[in-house]
């Protein structure tokens, strides 16, 4: 886990703090990574019920949703795969050990955040595994005040929230809770068949004691609680099954902070716990359920020598993660039992002289299960002047092998690979930056390539596995981002991203297209507050890219079609208290699908209500 700080409500401005730019806080106009915030602010006025729709008004931030909300959503940055984003919650790394060590986006309500954060670019340096596409973190403040939410609308949709914070002596305390379901539509047949819904459960907690200036003790927590219904396969063909998922993750994490002449120490521990319970027809089929226990001590020394300021920082990390899998359609045959154990050094040295930063970050990772990997990163920034700012960055990062690459868990079809490697990627990227007064903009171009991919093979036996491609995947493309704020009641936010992405399998293989990343995508928000009215409204592009279709043997290749995806919320206080407010979702009701074959929501809208008090 790393350690999480307090963020200004106005996380837009010039002074925003990010947290995973680097092992410590910093301010985000002095870091040469690339990274973008969406405050507390910009996520009320939106009103999204889940994560991943905001989520989609990030730079190369490709979602892939297998039908409606609720439903299995993959997030790849930058053209990488899913597999290979980093996610934290208020500082614990998230990712499920027990479903291929990917984020489980479709579970995440957006009462888990008061604000997130991206990173991207390749920093396995600073954080270790999965940290190849960019890093997400979504991050709460300690605001005293209490608020409860009520919101109901089409497709039977029903969401109730409630948040409260208090702040007493040297002591801090937030506890957030919320919950929200809808029936939804068909993800298959369209109109006639049985419609797939969802409901979710979050909450999240976040205690801190501060007896002195120096020392500081933290408890976080996070649970959810998730219920999916979805339309599988019948005889390998695709078809209006009555499959039934039920998610749990959880983690509670501790932390302290001793901070005196220039030094700081921080210490940390965290337990993650997750199951995955899948039936059919209200059946038992299969579960599996994952763990990770995980320790950090981390070392930050601030000097000066002459007219440089230093920050060298050393962090030791640990962790265990443990799987189990089991079955009753398959009689036993997929039950496992694994576990695997991981330890890493990191160096970290910023370095900063007038308008130059300079940062470079070392990483030794030691598996148990596989061969060690050494990463890097180095990255600069140069003030022009007028606000002006030019960065440069490369970077180094791996994903492991997950357990099911590892070890199988399809008897009769698949077969894991226990030879298999980490991935490992390298790339580089350069930046053009503006932010002065009510003005922020970027211009990024980045390149990155990835050896060692993890791909599905076939062998002979007509048992398929995993191996280490020996070809090569590229990733490059233009990033623009900028944000204006017009008035202290207006402001407009926008950002295109151009990417190709490609694979090679085998070395002396034609390069194919990657799929589902759109080669342009981008988005266009504006939010703001005008006496008792509040408003927010956004419009993501996501472009046509390729998909395979399974209903037919072999697979073939199709084009999904691009689309415009808008939503819009307009709330009316009607006294320091009480708030009305109405949404709408697909606004332009588009008929559109981020997996082949898998329906989605159409226009929906929803009113409800809001109380609150406080900060």
């Amino acid at each position: 886990m790393f350690f999480i700080s307090d963020v200004p409500a106005a996380a837009a401005e010039p002074t925003a703090i990010v947290v995973t730019a680097s092992r410590a806080p910093q301010a985000q106009d002095r870091t040469p990574a690339t990274v973008s915030v969406l405050d507390k602010r910009k996520l009320e006025r939106l009103g999204e019920p889940l994560i991943t729709n905001v989520l989609r008004l990030l730079p190369s931030t490709a979602v892939a949703q297998s039908g409606p909300a609720g439903s299995i959503t993959e997030v790849r940055i930058r053209g990488a795969e899913a597999n290979h984003t980093l996610l934290f919650i208020d500082g614990i790394r998230a990712n499920d050990p027990a479903a291929g060590n990917i984020p489980r986006f479709e579970l995440l309500g957006a009462d888990l955040a008061d604000q997130v954060e991206l990173v991207r670019g390749p920093q396995s340096a600073l954080w270790g595994s999965e940290a190849i596409g960019g890093v997400i973190a979504l991050s709460s403040n300690s605001a005293a005040g209490a608020s409860a939410t009520a919101e109901a609308g089409s497709f039977e949709f029903g969401r109730l929230s409630g948040r409260g914070g208090i702040k007493s002596g040297d002591v801090t305390a937030v506890l957030a809770a919320g919950y929200q379901r809808a029936t939804g539509i068909d993800s298959f047949d369209g109109p006639d068949g049985d419609k797939d819904g969802y409901n979710n459960l979050s909450l999240r907690t976040r205690v801190s004691w501060q007896p002195s200036q120096a020392v500081e003790l933290g408890l976080t927590g996070f649970a959810v609680r998730g219920r999916s219904e979805y339309d599988g396969f019948e005889d390998f063909v695709r078809a209006d099954t009555d499959d039934l998922t039920r998610n749990r993750l959880g983690a509670v994490g501790v932390s302290g902070r001793w901070q005196a002449d220039g030094w700081t120490i921080r210490g940390g521990a965290s337990l993650l716990g997750s199951r995955n319970r899948n039936l059919l027809d209200g059946e038992f089929v299969n579960q599996t359920t994952g763990g990770r226990n995980a320790l950090t001590v981390q070392v930050d020394r601030a000097l000066t020598t002459g007219q440089v300021s230093h920050r060298l920082i050393v962090a030791l990390d640990a962790d265990r993660e443990r799987f189990t899998a089991k079955d009753d359609v398959y009689g036993g045959a997929t039950d496992q039992k694994r576990r695997r154990s991981h330890l890493a050094a990191t160096g970290e040295w910023r370095a900063e002289l007038g308008p130059l930063v300079t940062a470079l970050a070392l990483r030794r990772d030691a598996f148990n299960r596989f061969k060690d990997a050494t990463t890097v990163r180095g990255s600069a920034l140069l003030g022009l002047g007028g606000g002006w700012a030019a960065t440069a960055s490369y970077g180094e990062g791996i994903a492991q092998p997950t357990f099911f690459d590892l070890y199988g868990f399809f008897p009769g079809s698949f077969i894991g690979n226990s030879d298999l490697r980490p991935e490992r990627s390298r790339g580089w990227e350069g930046v053009l930056r503006y932010a002065a007064g009510p003005v922020r903009a970027s211009a990024v171009v980045h390149r990155q390539r990835l050896r060692n991919e993890i791909v599905s093979v076939f062998l002979p036996d007509f048992l398929s596995s995993t191996a280490n491609a020996t070809g090569t995947s590229r990733r490059a493309g233009l990033e623009l981002e900028g944000e204006w704020q017009l008035s202290p009641t207006l402001r407009l936010s926008g950002s295109y991203a151009y990417l190709k992405a490609s694979e090679r399998q085998a070395e002396g293989d034609l390069a194919v297209r990657e799929l589902r990343r759109p080669k342009h995508s981008g988005s266009v928000s504006v939010d703001g507050s005008a006496g008792r009215w509040t408003y927010g409204t956004s419009m993501a592009l996501v472009g046509d890219r390729r998909d395979l279709d399974f209903d037919v043997f072999p697979a073939r290749t199709v084009t999904l079609d691009s689309y415009w995806l808008g939503g819009a919320r307009l709330a009316y206080r009607l006294s320091d208290r009480l708030e009305l407010f109405g949404r709408v979702a697909n606004a332009f009701d588009r008929n559109y699908q981020d997996v082949f074959g898998y329906r989605t929501e159409g226009r929906s809208a929803y009113a409800g209500i809001r109380i609150g008090s406080g900060g």
